[in-house]
């Protein structure tokens, strides 16, 4: 085929495939710690897939439930008392996050630092290996796709890493240890250019042999074998007739109360953060460097929403640890994602008792590569040759991260970025330069009353007897302040013998009262 759809066919199929066995078991992980059904976090994965990855404007960010709202679902559920009142208020968010798009609030986007969305992609692949330690290690008694460094059961992230060591199985270790050597080898391009074997992507010939080693522990070594917790656990349905008993159904009786309404606007608001966060972070991913248009993306969002509260699923966003595990396996457009979500609604329904087999140890192999991609070396290298003020809002967002949360990690960031940028903006602005007796006072942007106490530091070093220029030629506007403290100087430095020239300056001297 000719068209781009056809030329970028094999390479989108084979990213669905690494990105559906990277989502199944965070699904269903995310789904029940927020203390919601199952089923309800495969619904919102199938509808991020295909719903929202149709109308996206994104290339290759991959939405679906996401680990930054657990706690906000498992809140929001208890205090309105019911899942599918929930539901309801998840719809209501969906319009609110559809209005948000039309209005174009997606500009928000565009004023995230880079430093600060580099330190939240480093993060989340030290996460993503920090918090798949215990599981590579068969200790499973937390759920896939937990990002908080505080647990429901009181550990953190290194205490669980604790606990693991103690209490390992030790079937997981050598499935962890094959599935790591066979993504390794994979990454070779001899093999993975290969006609034959780069033709299925080395996830899933992890995820086989896995399967494969731990049904022959069964014959082998049956105090090995992997059962119960260490396994996928997907609801196996009796027949096909009765699909429709999974789907639950909104309940808006509750439409009235104000808890719905907080519920409906925390979840738009928190929702759409995320999601302009991870498409932000997506595009710095993304090989060919295209661009997402936020408010489009909200739009998306907001349907997705809409729909999965609909049918019962949890809150879609856009979510960076399945949009780089996308573009790590070579995606090259959104039909990865579509894909994605068509293997998650047709293979849970076709083959869950196969996917039951699969041992969570040789997920968190395939996990283990997305995050080492995430987070290598060479990033904090990087980093730290752009100069201090790239490398302390770098690091502090991924300390932040580590040891809270997404969202308060990204603030934390945030803060340090802001101070960066006003520091700059105080050197930038106001330059003064001495040429003999003759000095230069050049205002290279817009100057506010932040600038005052430099103005005035830069005029305090003008000697008596000099000459002063002050060019403000480059100023398009100078605040009223700025306007009062060149003109106090002028009127007083007859009194100090300066001489003063003024070029570019168009505002009228102001007279004290």
């Amino acid at each position: 085929m000719n068209t781009p759809l056809g030329k970028n066919l094999k390479y989108d199929l084979k990213a669905s495939l690494v990105v559906f066995l990277v989502a199944l078991p965070l699904c269903l992980g995310i789904a029940v710690a927020s203390g919601a059904p199952p089923m309800s976090g495969l619904i919102a994965g199938i509808v991020g897939g295909i719903i929202v990855g149709a109308l996206s404007g994104s290339h290759v960010s991959v939405s679906g439930p996401a680990a930054g709202l657990t706690v906000i679902v498992l809140d929001s559920i208890t205090s309105m008392g019911s899942f599918p009142l929930f539901l309801a208020a998840l719809v209501a968010a969906g319009l609110i996050q559809l209005g948000l798009g039309i209005v174009r609030a997606g500009v928000i986007g565009y004023y995230f630092p880079h430093a600060v969305i580099k330190g939240m992609l480093t993060a989340i692949g030290l996460i993503l290996i920090l918090k798949q330690i215990p599981h590579a290690l068969g200790y499973d008694v937390d759920l896939m796709g937990d990002e908080a460094f505080l647990q429901a059961d009181n550990h953190n992230t290194f205490t669980e890493i604790w606990y693991a060591i103690k209490y390992h199985s030790i079937g997981a270790i050598p499935i962890v240890l094959i599935a790591m050597g066979i993504l390794i080898l994979f990454e070779r391009p001899q093999v993975k250019n290969h006609k034959l074997f780069g033709a299925i992507p080395g996830a899933l010939w992890a995820v086989i042999s896995g399967i494969v080693i731990n049904y022959l522990y069964g014959f082998w070594i049956p105090e090995w074998k992997l059962t119960g917790e260490h396994l996928v656990n997907i609801p196996v349905l009796d027949s096909m007739g009765n699909i429709g008993d999974l789907l639950t159904f909104p309940d808006f009786s509750g439409i009235g109360a104000s808890t719905f309404w907080i519920v409906a606007a925390t979840i738009a608001i928190i929702g759409s953060l995320e999601t302009l966060l991870s498409i932000d972070a997506a595009d710095k991913l993304d090989p060919f460097k295209r661009t997402t248009p936020p408010s489009k993306e909200l739009v998306a969002q907001g349907i997705g929403n809409t729909i999965s509260g609909l049918i019962g699923g949890l809150p879609v966003t856009a979510v960076i640890v399945r949009s780089s595990a996308n573009v790590a396996s070579g995606a090259r457009t959104k039909m990865s994602a579509v894909f994605h979500g068509v293997l998650l609604m047709i293979l849970v329904l076709a083959i869950p008792n196969i996917l039951n087999m699969i041992p969570l140890s040789c997920l968190a192999a395939v996990l283990f590569l997305v995050g080492y991609k995430l987070a290598k070396p060479a990033i904090f290298k990087y980093m730290y040759r752009n100069g201090w003020d790239q490398f302390i809002p770098f690091i502090m967002t991924v300390i932040a991260i580590l040891f809270t949360d997404l969202l308060v990690g990204i603030g934390i960031g945030m803060v340090f970025g802001l101070f960066f940028v006003i520091k700059t903006n105080f050197i930038r602005a106001v330059t003064l330069t001495e040429m003999k007796e003759t000095y230069l006072l050049q205002f290279h942007k817009d100057v506010s009353f932040l600038n005052k106490a430099l103005l005035m530091k830069n005029l305090e070093k003008i000697p008596e007897g000099s000459e002063l220029i002050i060019n403000t030629e480059k100023a398009q506007f100078i605040d009223h302040d700025i306007q009062v403290v060149l003109t106090d100087f002028i009127e007083s430095s007859s009194d100090k013998n300066i001489t003063v020239t003024l070029q570019g300056y168009k505002y009228k001297a102001h007279q004290n009262v």
